[in-house]
């Protein structure tokens, strides 16, 4: 970049700003959604919670190593086209993923019709506090063949004993082909068919005995690896509809967030090192109240649209994919943004290790790493509600629209939190703000478990405004007392992103075993009470913690040019040698 170059600010920022809003709003128009897809494909909870918690620890781990190779080979724009493009074509392929045979809701246009629905009628749902599995019909010409095959009919021929359970000897497809009364042959009883099948079984044993007593001294080793692999091959042909969907289903979202992970790093990086170059780096927060502005406007948009769907096209075409297809276009109209979006590469300034000293920095602090173990823990609690929050709904009567609103609810309040920063900051201090949020959070959740209607999560959503919007607004003020300058940054990407990420993970794959054991109400339930041990054994920590606080010299510099002046006395200028002494005995007694 040349340094005569007229540099536009505002429109640097105008840019970033409606990038960082489409990309939120393709992500809000899918991402809530998609454990409720996976559930209307047949996915059980501990299934549905693997495949998320995978998709965490890929963004975990693949994030920051994409975003240090693209900027070590100078391709942050081309890593940015194909991010947009690759993520958008993968989720278009998850919908060519056939469903597993499940009932799906036939929705109707009118709101009452909705409301009068049971539970026992809706997508996929169960009465309160059940889990929802996929079942197995009967073909539909059963019935009418045991009519036409008096042999099938008889519950003698099946359950010859008398006890209402079938032979043990009776398999389900020597049933199958009794009952099916299309074949033109004479009729074969199961116990014939099972002596047949035993018979031949029996030769094909009596063979292979003979083949190994013949060949075991010459190919035994050889013989047993090629054993072993074709009975795997085996098992991988025998495996049921349902595992041969989760592990598509997997691969396919695992190949997505590789590609979609390095997307907000690189354009992050890029645009902070521009406006860092043109010493506009302060302003660089505001891009990411437009992001939740973004986020909100896609979660509630097409759930409104999503919901009247039915009154606009077919009623066999399943709705569901029209969020992919948003996702996809908000992604395609991001594209331009990102053609114009300011980005700059600091050739002279290597953070390679940024991250591990902020890592270093964080566990040399008692206070940053309360603050770490807590961001783990609400990533934890927020696994639990990002992914089964809408069961929850759904099994209450929530369709779309319902759902859509109150996650737009939610970003809303969370946006509006720096409006009651100032006042909050007078009541309370960071570190009680930081409890009080992840309180909150518990007390949601424990909401979450008593639904009654479709619309009852709307009160709870509104408290995300401390939940969300105080608990970061903590975090960040704890990343300003711990991090070095230059290390802002990275000290907030470790909770914002490593922290969070991580708990994300774990919560994922423990809240899905724990839906498919307990159920959805026990799962939010465990999520408070463990939320609510930690607040009270956070305020005992942070009352013994030692407080210490970095000075920002740079900002005390920049204070201290713009508003003294030329008659000012040497007494008035101490005050920043003190607080250099003061800093420097507070590391030398960390360092103890």
């Amino acid at each position: 970049m040349k340094r005569n170059k007229q540099i536009n600010i505002r429109r640097a920022l105008a840019l970033a700003s409606t990038f960082n809003f489409l990309c939120s709003c393709a992500k809000g128009c899918l991402l809530p959604f998609l454990t409720l897809y996976f559930r209307q494909l047949g996915l059980t909870p501990a299934m549905t919670g693997i495949v998320m918690g995978t998709k965490h620890l890929i963004s975990l781990v693949w994030s920051p190593v994409a975003s240090l190779l693209s900027k070590h080979y100078n391709k942050r724009r081309v890593v940015i086209y194909a991010s947009l493009v690759c993520s958008a074509a993968a989720a278009l392929v998850l919908l060519l993923v056939p469903p597993t045979d499940v009932h799906t809701q036939s929705s109707t246009c009118s709101m009452s019709d909705l409301s009068s629905v049971g539970p026992e009628t809706t997508t996929g749902t169960h009465p309160k506090g059940a889990v929802s599995h996929p079942r197995v019909t009967a073909p539909a010409n059963t019935l009418a063949d045991t009519k036409s095959a008096p042999f099938t009919t008889s519950k003698a021929s099946l359950y010859p004993h008398g006890d209402d359970k079938p032979h043990p000897q009776v398999t389900q497809e020597n049933i199958s082909v009794v009952v099916n009364s299309s074949f033109q042959e004479p009729t074969i009883s199961s116990s014939v068919a099972y002596k047949a099948t035993s018979s031949s079984a029996a030769a094909v044993r009596n063979k292979r005995s003979d083949f190994k007593s013949g060949s075991e001294e010459l190919q035994g080793e050889e013989r047993t690896e090629e054993e072993s692999r074709f009975d795997f091959l085996g098992n991988l042909k025998v495996m049921d509809t349902q595992h041969q969907l989760f592990f598509l289903i997997l691969i396919i979202v695992s190949v997505w967030e590789s590609v979609s992970a390095p997307l907000e790093w690189t354009a992050d990086d890029g645009l902070y090192e521009y406006l860092d170059f043109v010493d506009a780096s302060d302003r660089y927060s505001n891009t990411g109240l437009w992001g939740l502005l973004g986020a909100a406007f896609g979660v509630g948009g097409v759930g409104l649209l999503v919901s009247q769907l039915n009154c606009l096209i077919a009623a066999q075409t399943q709705r569901s994919v029209v969020h992919f297809y948003c996702y996809a276009g908000a992604a395609a109209l991001a594209l331009p943004a990102a053609a114009c979006l300011p980005l700059y590469l600091n050739k002279k300034q290597d953070r390679a290790n940024g991250l591990l000293k902020a890592v270093q920095l964080v566990r040399g602090s008692p206070r940053a790493l309360l603050c770490a173990v807590t961001t783990l823990l609400v990533g934890v609690a927020g696994s639990a509600v990002d992914n089964f929050l809408l069961w929850q709904m759904q099994e209450h009567g929530s369709n779309e629209l319902h759902m859509g609103l109150s996650l737009a609810l939610a970003l809303l309040s969370q946006a509006s939190f720096p409006l009651l920063a100032a006042r909050v900051s007078k009541l309370f201090s960071p570190g009680r703000v930081l409890a009080v949020g992840a309180a909150t959070l518990a007390l949601q959740c424990l909401y979450y478990s008593f639904l009654w209607g479709p619309w009852a999560a709307l009160v709870a959503q509104t408290l995300s405004c401390f939940s969300s919007g105080a608990l970061w607004w903590a975090v960040k003020v704890q990343c300003e007392d711990v991090a070095t300058p230059g290390a802002e940054r990275s000290v907030r990407r470790v909770y914002s992103s490593l922290s969070l990420h991580l708990g994300s993970g774990l919560g994922s794959f423990a809240g899905g075993f724990m839906v498919q054991r307990f159920g959805l109400a026990w799962l939010f339930r465990g999520v408070a009470a463990g939320l609510m041990v930690w607040c009270a054994c956070l305020l005992l920590l942070q009352w013994k913690a030692p407080r210490q606080r970095r000075i920002n010299y740079s900002r005390l510099l920049a204070a201290d040019a713009s508003e003294a002046s030329d008659s000012e006395s040497e007494q008035e200028r101490d005050w920043l040698d003190k607080a250099m002494e003061d800093d420097r005995s507070n590391n030398n007694y960390g360092q103890r």
